[in-house]
């Protein structure tokens, strides 16, 4: 199974693309999708967008997993957090990739067992988990992070459902 994962965020969207053979898990592909503090809310969402759709085409995955939308004190960000993520649905709905979302609570609980884990535990993890050469960025971690936690929810009884 692959899983594409996406960590949405207006300015540094991460993804990561991960294979999954039983319990073996692989990194294919992950990094962020960067966009300008200047550039205008239109062209971010149109770049975030074209990435992950690039993505889709190029890898094929069975499923996409998102973080879900956690509540902020700032309406603001959180409607353009909303925007970015409306982008990467769309995406994925238009090559007919079916969107899973997860809690960042249960990504962290997943990846290194506590749902309260710090960002560099959750990079040292992924790192381990995947057999990385490196630790990846926070975003691109994150994302692998959500690819990951897939995997653990996707099994023959998983009450998973597509959004």
């Amino acid at each position: 199974m692959k899983i594409l994962g996406i960590d949405t965020s207006l300015r540094s969207t991460g993804y990561g693309l991960i294979v999954s053979e039983g319990s073996r898990l692989k990194a294919v592909a992950y990094g962020n999708i960067p966009n300008a503090p200047k550039l205008p809310l239109s062209q971010c969402l149109k770049n975030i967008y074209d990435k992950v759709s690039e993505l889709i085409a190029e890898h094929s995955p069975d499923a996409v997993a998102a973080e879900q939308v956690i509540y902020g004190k700032n309406a603001g960000t959180m409607l353009v957090l909303g925007e970015a993520r409306g982008a990467v649905i769309t995406a994925a709905a238009n090559a007919g990739i079916p969107v899973y979302e997860y809690e960042p609570r249960k990504m962290k609980k997943a990846v290194c067992g506590n749902g309260l884990a710090e960002k560099e535990q959750v990079q040292r993890m992924v790192k381990t988990l995947l057999n990385l050469p490196e630790i990846p960025q926070n975003d691109a971690a994150d994302a692998l992070g959500l690819a990951i936690c897939h995997t653990h929810s996707a099994g023959p009884f998983s009450t998973a459902a597509p959004i």
